[in-house]
């Protein structure tokens, strides 16, 4: 039986993380142009999305090594008992890390050139400047497999959980039991 304490802690990670996505989303740097004697050059607000993005990183990685670590990862411990629900966890398993790698690429690769761009977009001596931003929807983008993975990582648990049955027999000696003489 799958743990209900783990799936709303699970719950509450994906729901911060989701959170946290979309207020980079909105938060994204935006430039104007500005103009110093002779020199056009870029001025950007704040640096907030970076930050963001990072946190929903943290927290959607939290939740994923939660949901590994209480199924030890699908490869480690007892074999799964046969049948619909083993069969579910692995394609769930599966599904469950690849929407994870492309919620963590959208989150880094966002807050990595939200960064680059507040920080070194002003150092571009193009005239007139360029002024790039983050391109719209890289976190939205993140918060939408971030969603993802909370739904099919909580399936994964629950599939998990009833294909691991404790009650499996153990495997007994086909010999001549000798231990009471």
């Amino acid at each position: 039986m799958a743990s209900s304490v783990v799936l709303v802690i699970v719950f509450v990670f994906d729901l911060i993380a989701f959170g946290l996505a979309i207020a980079a989303e909105q938060r994204r740097s935006t430039a104007t142009q500005a103009k110093d004697q002779s020199t056009n050059y870029c001025v950007y607000d704040s640096d907030i999305a970076t930050g963001l993005g990072i946190g929903a990183l943290l927290f959607l990685l939290a939740s994923q090594l939660l949901v590994m670590g209480v199924s030890r990862c699908l490869c480690c411990g007892r074999a799964l008992r046969p049948g619909r629900s083993r069969a579910w966890a692995i394609v769930l398993f599966i599904t469950c890390w690849v929407t994870f790698i492309i919620a963590e690429i959208c989150l880094v690769a966002g807050s990595a050139r939200n960064a680059y761009h507040t920080k070194y977009g002003s150092l571009v001596t193009q005239n007139p400047p360029s002024c790039a931003t983050l391109r719209k929807g890289v976190f939205g983008a993140g918060a939408a497999f971030i969603v993802l993975t909370g739904i099919v990582s909580e399936l994964y648990y629950v599939s998990y959980s009833k294909a691991d049955d404790k009650s499996l027999p153990t495997s007994r000696d086909a010999g001549i039991g000798m231990g009471t003489y």
